[in-house]
Parts: structure tokens; sequence; C-alpha cells
């Protein structure tokens, strides 16, 4: 078969260059460093993006997508805007609520968020229902004043179910006493655990009528909250919704309410990717190395096809596509082995869990006890990018070298 002839001999000296011992390990070297960098690289940002989902599903599964709340007070005709979102084909559910902070106090005290929902419709928009450790839902009932707590806050409190706590809220109460603050005792009926500190520690649960109680509301509330078809919708279908209502609202979606815990994943999840392209770039060195000891061995060869009228650009030619060839072989190789991995790493650290015989991410210490991985197709597309474009610049300078080589000079001694 007929091949461009700078190709056909790049490939030649590819294969003769086994006889120098020497370079061909440096350029074994030079693919095995590739195929580490690129492994490490296509392994450590699907974690991270594992990670970052992980944490994105726990988020959501206690933050609805999308609220629309009232600006000057409480929203007053909520089953409207309940209505009105359920007949939006971009919305899975609506549900409304009310928002409160207040100070609780068991045997010791915790300020806390206060959130007032209704059982019948929760489930539509988050997943508490099913991060329940002990109780249930449904036992929140009008009327009675039942609390579920998150995990870390009963804890703190010292409390569980069948024990009471006091809720203390800002607002004051008119006494002959003097003004005081506005209290109820509830009963603890249930435990969750979301999994995110943030609402572990700092997030109560009552019924949607206890709540206007406490905070005499009537029969307004906070705002309605909104679980969407598409979670990336979630500003312009809460817009969309406010605006079919009348009055002023204020709209949130989850990720500007989010936005600088996000933020700061993606700049971690960068800064990873930035320092391990430098492992990649010291494998492009060794490459650099090889194929300038190379062309230093070729400068015969290299005078003879000088001579026979090939050009410097088809001499540069060569040694581009016997480097590209080495880079390309750890690419290939580094990509295989890096989403084989990222895709079972959960069993490789299990394995050396049963190895080692200890969890090396304990689950009463992390969060996250697993090692969540995510593979996404444009990740993988990036590293194999950056990896090719580095083994590219590698090859330009030996190439140069080889180009510039003074056929008289090299065949003086010959």
């Amino acid at each position: 078969m007929f091949q461009p002839l700078p190709f056909s001999i790049g490939l030649r000296y590819l294969r003769a260059k086994r006889r120098n011992g020497f370079i061909s390990f440096i350029s074994m070297a030079s693919i095995l460093g590739i195929i580490i960098g690129v492994i490490a690289l296509i392994t450590t940002i699907s974690v991270m993006s594992g990670f970052q989902q992980e944490l994105r599903d726990r988020i959501l599964g206690m933050v609805a997508h999308a609220t629309v709340a009232g600006v000057d007070g409480p929203l007053q005709d909520w089953p409207r805007a309940v209505a009105l979102a359920d007949a939006d084909p971009r919305v899975v559910g609506a549900a409304p609520y009310i928002e409160t902070e207040a100070l609780l106090q068991g045997r010791q005290r915790r300020g806390a968020i206060v959130r007032g929902v209704l059982p019948s419709h929760e489930p539509k928009v988050s997943e508490i229902a099913g991060m329940m450790k002990q109780g249930s839902l449904d036992q929140l009932q009008p009327g009675e004043f039942n609390i579920i707590l998150g995990r870390e806050l009963a804890i703190l409190l010292g409390v569980g179910p069948g024990d009471a706590v006091n809720v203390f809220i800002s607002e004051s109460t008119v006494t002959p006493l003097g003004a005081l603050p506005r209290a109820k005792r509830f009963n603890v009926v249930g435990i969750f655990e979301a999994g995110a500190q943030e609402y572990d520690l700092g997030m109560a649960l009552v019924h949607l009528q206890d709540a206007q109680r406490l905070g005499r509301m009537g029969e307004g509330v906070t705002g309605v909250r909104l679980k969407l078809a598409d979670l990336w919708e979630a500003w312009p279908v809460a817009r969309d919704l406010s605006d079919k209502m009348e009055g002023y609202y204020r709209v949130r979606d989850w990720m500007r309410d989010n936005a600088n815990f996000f933020r700061a994943l993606k700049m971690e999840k960068t800064v990873m990717f930035i320092l391990l392209t430098l492992v990649i770039a010291i494998a492009a060195f060794n490459l650099v190395s090889s194929l300038v000891m190379l062309v230093q061995d070729k400068q015969s060869d290299i005078a003879i096809l000088r001579t026979l009228g090939m050009s410097p650009a088809a001499v540069m030619r060569v040694f581009i596509v016997q480097g590209l060839v080495i880079g390309v072989v750890g690419i290939a190789v580094g990509t295989i082995g890096g989403v084989l991995l990222a895709s079972n790493l959960s069993h490789v650290v299990r394995f050396f869990e049963g190895l080692l015989g200890a969890e090396l991410m304990p689950s009463d210490v992390y969060y996250i006890s697993g090692v969540p991985t995510l593979v996404q197709a444009s990740d993988v597309a990036m590293v194999v990018a950056v990896a090719f474009v580095l083994c590219l610049l590698a090859t330009i300078y030996p190439a140069w070298r080889a180009s510039r080589t003074d056929p008289a000079t090299a065949l003086r001694y010959e």
C-alpha cells in the first residue's frame, strides 16, 4: 500500500531504533509516563466529577430546583400557584413551604431553620421521605405540633423521638410583662439524615399549619417550591410561573443559592487538572530527549535523504510522525486504562479495604463513605486533546534540529 515518504520513513525508524538500547529505553519511559499521566488525569477528574454530582444530588434532595416567594410578606394565594405549576409540563411537582429562623432548646440550645411542609406535597419536590432514619414524614399532623430533626441537630440538642423541644422565633408577643419571644413546645417524632451538614445540623421540619400558627401567618406561606424535569431550566420556569401570577414575587433557583459552593468545586477541579497535566508534560519532555538522541544517531541517514532531494520540511515530518506515534500509543493505552479504572474504582477501593482489613472512608466520619466517579465524555476528550497537543509540541524542536542538518558536515567522516 502506498504511504507518504515521511510517514513511511518515520515508522521505519520507529521499528529500527530498537538496536539502540538506551534510546529505546527513553522512548519506553516516555510512553509509560504518558500512560500514567493520562490514567491519573482521567481518574482524578472522574472522581471529582463524581463527588460534585453526589454533593449536588444530596443538596437537591433537600433544596427545590426553584422557588417562587412573596416579596413584602407571605404568599397568600399559594393554591393557585401550585395549580399553575402543576399545569406546566416542565414541572414535576410543586409544594408550599414556610421557612423561619428559630432557636431550638432541648438539653442544649441550637439555632436552626424551621421549615413548614405538607407531608402530602413534600415528596413531590424533595427526597426527605427517603432520608428518614427514625419516624416518618406522615407523623407531621396538623395541630399536634410534631417536629422532625436533622440527625446532627438532634445529637447536639440531646433529644430523640419521644422527647420535646422548645422552638423560639424572633417575633415577639406583647404581654403584661413586656415583649416576649414567641415560643411553642414541639414533640420530636422523627430523625432524618441528608448527608449534608448544612441540613443535618441546621434544619427541622414541622407541619405547614403548625408553622403558620407559630408565625401567625394566617393562610399564607413563604412561597412555593418546584421540582423540574430539567433542573438546568430552573430559572426560566420559575420566572414564567411568577409572570402568570398577579403582583411581584422573588424568584430563586438552586444554582444561584449554591453558586459559591459549586464555583469552589469547579475551581478545585480546574486546579487539579492543571497540576496533573504537568505529569504528561514531564513525559513529553522525555519524548523530546529521546527524539533529540535519535536525531543525533541518524545524522548520516538524514544527510543522505537531504542529498537525494528531501526537503527540510519533509525531514521535519519524519520525526514529527515518529514522535506522534509514540504519543498516540501512550494516549490510547492511558485513555483505555483511565476509563476502566475510573469506572471500576469503587471495586478497587473495596479490594484494598478487604486486603488491609480497614475502611478507608468510614461512614461515621465522612458524609460520603464511598468513592463516587463520573466518567464524562467531555472530560476524557479534554484529557486526550491536551495530551496530544503536548506530544505534538514535544516533537517540534527535535524535528527542527533534524531539518537543519548539514549534509556535508554529517557525511564528512563517513
